[in-house]
């Protein structure tokens, strides 16, 4: 990683450490090296973050879904001429608007535990690169100056030169102080950002983990509600396919559906 994109007007002077530079880029690569997968921090971010996004737009879709598929058949004229129909057909739309709600509830707890979070957190990615942007700036100013600085202490030291040399190192002063600030903060702050990551996500992918844990459990006791409601006696799934089947073979024998 270079900082130096030209070499025109660079001080002979070694004006930052190497070692300096070197934490500097070390510290700055961690943020756009691969970590886990083969993105950037920022890039894996935003990805997760619209994963979760999908995510969380699929299962309401399909909570949503299962309740439109209950309300057309309770519309069914099936329902009004069988009663055992009516009512399997009542408990599975009681059913499916119980899921929706916790489903919802679910979407809800994820959305603010989970997906805004990570918006937040990749929302400090921008103000970072400005960071870094105003930093390399600051050097470029600084490395100009002290150029002109060096090139004046090199001339023969007459009255106008050294008014010159003192007018170039007052405007040096504040350059070399602002980059210096700038560069400290910089290398206190990335170190405690990257390493705050986990720290960071940590509760809500706890959170995640729990919603999910909370919504099975619950579907797990109103498909077992709707189950033993809709169960017969004495009657397994075995039976229940062979007594299709046998309607079923009964519907293909008629005339009106026959193969020519």
């Amino acid at each position: 990683m270079s900082w130096i994109p030209f070499k025109i007007g660079q001080p002979k002077k070694q004006i930052v450490p190497k070692t300096v530079e070197r934490d500097f880029e070390r510290e700055y690569g961690k943020l756009q090296q691969p970590i886990l997968l083969p993105c950037r921090l920022e890039e894996q971010t935003k990805r997760l973050q619209k994963d979760m996004r999908k995510s969380t737009d699929a299962d309401l879709a399909m909570s949503k879904s299962a309740v439109k598929i209950s309300l057309d058949l309770l519309s069914n004229p099936l329902c009004e001429q069988d009663q055992d129909f009516l009512n399997m057909v009542t408990a599975l739309d009681t059913a499916m608007k119980r899921m929706d709600a916790f489903n919802q509830e679910k979407v809800n707890q994820i959305q603010k535990t989970v997906i805004e979070p990570l918006k937040k957190f990749g929302s400090v990615f921008p103000s970072l690169n400005m960071a870094v942007k105003r930093r390399e700036q600051a050097l470029q100013d600084y490395r100009r100056l002290q150029a002109k600085v060096e090139k004046y202490e090199e001339k023969e030291k007459t009255g106008p030169v050294l008014a010159k040399l003192h007018q170039a190192r007052e405007e040096l002063r504040p350059v070399r102080d602002d980059f210096e600030a700038k560069n400290k903060q910089l290398l206190d702050e990335m170190p405690r950002f990257y390493n705050s990551r986990l720290d960071y996500f940590q509760p809500s992918f706890e959170s995640l983990i729990r919603a999910q844990v909370v919504y099975y459990s619950e579907m797990h006791k109103i498909f077992g509600d709707l189950t033993q409601q809709l169960d017969q006696p004495g009657c397994p799934d075995e039976q229940r396919e062979r007594e299709n089947e046998a309607r079923l073979s009964e519907l293909r024998a008629l005339s009106i559906v026959a193969d020519d």
